[in-house]
């Protein structure tokens, strides 16, 4: 088993090697707006998992999805040439799920600071339902 290190070193070429792969090797249209953004390599060195986000619609992911899947064994052989290792690790396409959380936690934190401001606005006009101090303090008792 190969140390964590040199894992995520090779991880991190990893990403280089397909990102730039898939600028400048592939002609496909559908992988135009494909970004990598994360690699993580089993600690046997055997298989990478590639992480990606797709700018547009649902269909483009899906587009893109297929695409990476026909260009799998290219860009294995790619980063094969490159990484210059006995073995080269088989190559898994993810859809990276980062801009789709942070949009709704975007959302919600939007709405949580819209209900801040109300709440501010209706402390702003609160009166007491009786007295401002309701208790009995023991120097008023005496007088």
């Amino acid at each position: 088993m190969a140390d964590s290190a040199r894992a995520l070193k090779l991880a991190g070429t990893i990403k280089k090697i397909v990102a730039r792969a898939l600028q400048t090797e592939f002609t496909d249209p559908r992988l135009t707006f494909v970004t990598v953004t994360d690699v993580r390599v089993t600690g046997d060195l055997q298989q990478a998992s590639v992480f990606y986000t797709v700018l547009g619609s649902d269909a483009d992911r899906a587009d893109a999805a297929r695409a990476l899947e026909r260009a799998k064994g290219r860009l294995r052989s790619l980063v094969g040439g490159q990484l210059g290792i006995r073995l080269t690790p088989s190559l898994e396409f993810h859809l990276d799920a980062v801009p789709e959380t942070a949009a709704s936690l975007d959302r919600a934190l939007h709405e949580a600071h819209v209900r801040d401001e109300e709440l501010k606005r209706l402390r702003e006009n609160a009166r007491y339902a009786g007295e401002e101090d309701p208790y009995r303090h023991p120097d008023e008792d005496e007088a």
